[in-house]
């Protein structure tokens, strides 16, 4: 199959959850044999119009990230691709109904994929737009999905494909014993860890260590709250660390804890459930997390750092895993599957009309 996927920004421009996500789903495709082409800004060195990396063509749209120009120079690049679907992002938002006039006389149909920030400035009417375009519009969980209907997209046509984890992987992992109690995100606005150190301080009368896996501008903020809090020597701050490099430590550990503020899907909970960890997630508006622990019989749903604190206490009565064979259907294989019959099922569709 060929596919097209339709970003300004990927991967390569910026550490951004939705552009790694669909890099992901783009070089398996492609190491299942599929036609990947990925129309974006230029990424790459040089002056050359496309670039081949990890078996993904990318082609320039723009030399630089600007959106105007991207969605206004988009239509001419898409007319030299040969594709069997579209896959656009749907940022920026005129990107997708762009996409979806191109496709309409190229009789190809147009799967978006709903990019959902914090704050979202951008006007009702391109969200509207947006929304509407796709022939399929999927989404990383339910919480995303009930945005992009209230945006305008007919319910019929959003679907929900979760975001994966590479669980054979994690089956052949080492274990690494130093942590009972592990948070990992982007240490950005969002991260919300400081409700998580709370929760830490509640129990400092008993035995634990805890780990703090990535990197942002809070860090310093966060590292100066725990020794505020007089636990900071006993909690490790990790930085960044590859998915690979943090399985082991989920593995060694007990608890995760999830309390950002926003999450379209938490990529780093599931990962410590694959491990066998138990979630124990803070419910907040804008993040998705409590919906894999909603289906984990071992995970809780708390609404403080007291509730976190009293949580993580009761999770020691519970055996230790280094595998939660449950979260299987995320594999990355399983996943792409998901892809793979959305994709055949649009083609089919279209074909009817």
């Amino acid at each position: 199959m060929r596919v097209t996927f339709v970003s300004m920004t990927t991967a390569h421009h910026a550490d951004d959850w939705h552009a790694s996500r669909m890099r992901g789903v783009a070089e398996r495709l492609a190491a299942r044999g599929h036609d990947v082409t990925v129309c974006c800004a230029q990424w790459w060195d040089g002056d050359h119009p496309s670039f081949d990396f990890e078996g993904v063509t990318y082609r320039r749209v723009t030399t630089e990230l600007a959106p105007r120009a991207f969605v206004l120079r988009l239509p001419f690049v898409l007319n030299t691709v040969r594709s069997d679907v579209i896959h656009v992002a749907t940022q920026p938002r005129l990107a997708a109904p762009t996409a979806k006039a191109v496709a309409r006389l190229r009789r190809t149909p147009v799967v978006g994929e709903w990019w959902a920030y914090p704050d979202d400035a951008t006007p009702p009417w391109r969200r509207r737009w947006a929304a509407r375009s796709p022939d399929r519009m999927l989404v990383p969980s339910r919480t995303v999905g009930t945005t992009v209907r209230e945006c305008g997209a007919p319910a019929d046509t959003v679907e929900v494909v979760p975001d994966s984890v590479d669980l054979a992987g994690i089956r052949g992992a080492p274990v690494d014993p130093r942590a009972d109690i592990v948070y990992a995100r982007s240490l950005d606005e969002g991260a919300n860890v400081e409700e998580f150190l709370l929760a830490l301080a509640e129990l400092r009368q008993r035995e634990w260590r805890a780990a703090v896996i990535g990197d942002g501008p809070v860090r310093p903020e966060a590292e100066r709250t725990a020794r505020d809090l007089r636990i900071a020597d006993r909690i490790e701050f990790l930085g960044a660390l590859d998915p690979t490099d943090q399985v082991p430590i989920l593995k060694g550990a007990h608890v995760f804890a999830q309390t950002a503020t926003w999450a379209p899907f938490a990529t780093s909970l599931l990962r410590a459930l694959a491990c066998g960890c138990v979630g124990v997630v803070e419910y907040q508006a804008e993040s998705a997390a409590h919906e894999l622990v909603e289906e984990d019989a071992r995970g809780s749903l708390v609404t403080s750092p007291r509730e976190l604190a009293d949580e993580i206490v009761a999770a020691a009565k519970l055996e230790h895993w280094t595998v939660n064979e449950a979260y299987a259907s995320y594999d990355h294989d399983a996943v792409l599957d998901r892809y793979v019959d959305c994709y055949e099922r649009v083609v089919d569709d279209y074909g009817l009309f």
